[in-house]
């Protein structure tokens, strides 16, 4: 598969996506849309790829939305926009329901679409010089890229009104106190920082992995009875797993476990 605005490598079990528009703040326009929701697929798909870092090219993680090429479409904007959401919005979606663990390595600014980008990332690594900015009220739109979904449930309603209505700039420290980072590091190790922890991840047990991120995201939703009763069928289902037996044998015997994805 080609791309025309991201830069995209598998290296030991590890998917790195680098957003690579620099000249343009790595912003999202309809290409870029399609292009991640292509190394969506690629990821959810591909067994081999058992973690995911989400980064951007140059000195920003990406500035929102391309405003610029919004406007080049005229009358035909709210169609054009359809579009990009549609394309983007089945990205997030893949990366939120596959099993392998997603990784934000945030380098410079996240704005307005950037932003959303970090809320639907499991893990969320920012440099120190990081901000974060909803940005979407600033120029008259709204929110989209999933941000009204995972803000309110991140920092909850009053905060995630506060940031969308009046695009408070949050820097890294803030927004780990928000729980919108997992991590601040210094910049110059954010890229070692993500691969390491990517790593980590790539060892582990995939199934569990996603089991537990369609638990967690479920869990908004369903009555603690439904949610229980999740919670039995997933755990059980794992134990029909290879690698389930494995987990539960290389606990007993004192040993790493290794997973197969199996």
């Amino acid at each position: 598969m080609q791309y025309s605005t991201i830069l995209f490598e598998v290296n030991n079990n590890v998917a790195r996506i680098t957003m690579n528009r620099p000249e343009a703040a790595n912003a999202l326009n309809v290409d870029m849309a399609k292009d991640l929701m292509h190394a969506s697929l690629r990821c959810s798909e591909d067994a081999a790829i058992r973690a995911v870092i989400l980064t951007g090219a140059g000195r920003l993680f990406s500035g929102g939305g391309d405003l610029k090429s919004f406007a080049a479409h005229g009358e035909n904007m709210p169609y054009h926009l359809k579009e990009v959401t549609t394309y983007l919005h089945a990205a997030v979606s893949r990366f939120t329901r596959m099993d392998a663990p997603v990784i934000a390595a945030v380098n410079g600014t996240a704005g307005g679409a950037g932003m959303s980008l970090c809320c639907f990332c499991d893990l969320v690594l920012a440099a120190e010089s990081a901000k974060f900015t909803m940005a979407y009220t600033r120029v008259g739109l709204t929110p989209d890229g999933s941000s009204t979904y995972f803000l309110p449930r991140i920092v909850g309603l009053k905060r995630a009104l506060e940031l969308t209505l009046t695009n408070r700039m949050l820097s890294a420290q803030e927004a780990m106190e928000w729980g919108i980072v997992t991590k601040v590091v210094p910049d110059a190790n954010l890229q070692a920082e993500a691969d390491t922890l990517a790593a980590q991840l790539a060892t582990g047990a995939p199934g569990a992995f996603g089991g537990v991120k369609r638990l967690l995201h479920s869990g908004w939703s369903e009555t603690l009875e439904t949610q229980m009763e999740l919670e039995t069928q997933i755990i059980a289902a794992r134990a029909h797993t290879a690698d389930g037996r494995e987990g539960i044998a290389a606990f007993i015997e004192k040993r790493a476990a290794k997973f197969t994805g199996k």
